[in-house]
């Protein structure tokens, strides 16, 4: 029997990154997944993958800034699984690196809007059912604005992540009344795609040069962990065995945070 097996979980942007390997790993333990991004046809391929290898899973096609698409993802998974047990409010923006005096308005308030806001929406929308099943979220925060103040330009994203840090503080004590558990993964360098879709713009400008240690992530070396890494992490504080853990953020970096903060 697999660690989340007879679970019905929620996961944004499960199109790709992270997502995508948090939603099939909680698949072949045993939950079933409801698949929220943006790119239909990416979440279509991801669920039938899923379905291939003998799991259950769903497509709810949303943005994660709009409630009304939010609250259909949350019915799909009570249409077709009958409840709901956890969130994963994994969807989320690098948005626009840049020099205060570079930094656009508009820039800032996408990048809150989306990993902050987005986040708040996700799981407002999921809270009645999670209350039924008394059920967890879980939110992907980062090292950035939580124990990296280092990273030059990533003044939006830093204070996006910090307040989702704060939030899910909030909620681990508001929601603990419900037996809802409220935690955050932390995750440092990754190996997906999400660097190639930041826009940096006059970092140079962006306060002083910071200079890494050689092999800046001192347990592998510098190499950047996987997606399926974070996803067994993902997996356990999904978890019935992590039934005593809120209110806790999880750093998985292999140790980068404690030589760059």
């Amino acid at each position: 029997m697999g660690l989340l097996e007879g679970k019905v979980v929620w996961v944004t942007g499960a199109s790709s990154g992270i997502g995508r390997a948090a939603a099939k790993a909680m698949a072949t333990e045993g939950a079933a997944v409801v698949c929220s991004a943006r790119r239909l046809e990416e979440l279509e391929s991801l669920v039938e993958e899923i379905r291939t290898a003998g799991g259950r899973a769903a497509v709810a096609e949303a943005d994660i800034t709009d409630s009304e698409q939010l609250k259909a993802a949350v019915e799909v998974a009570r249409r077709e699984f009958g409840r709901l047990d956890s969130v994963f409010a994994n969807a989320g923006i690098n948005g626009t690196w840049a020099a205060l005096e570079e930094l656009d308005e508009e820039e800032f308030r996408k990048t809150i809007e989306v990993n902050l806001t987005g986040t708040f929406l996700t799981c407002k929308a999921a809270l009645e059912s999670l209350k039924e099943s008394h059920g967890s979220i879980l939110m992907n925060c980062s090292v950035n604005g939580t124990r990296i103040f280092s990273n030059r330009g990533a003044t939006a994203y830093s204070s996006s992540k910090a307040g989702q840090l704060a939030m899910m503080q909030m909620m681990a004590v508001e929601l603990g009344e419900h037996r809802i558990r409220v935690n955050a993964i932390c995750p440092g360098a990754i190996a997906t795609e999400i660097n190639e879709k930041t826009e940096k713009e006059a970092i140079d400008e962006a306060g002083p040069e910071v200079r890494f240690p050689e092999g800046h992530i001192p347990l592998t070396g510098g190499k950047p962990a996987t997606a399926k890494q974070v996803a067994e992490l993902v997996v356990f504080l999904t978890s019935d065995r992590a039934s005593h853990i809120s209110g806790t953020p999880v750093w998985i970096d292999g140790a980068q945070s404690l030589l760059q903060g």
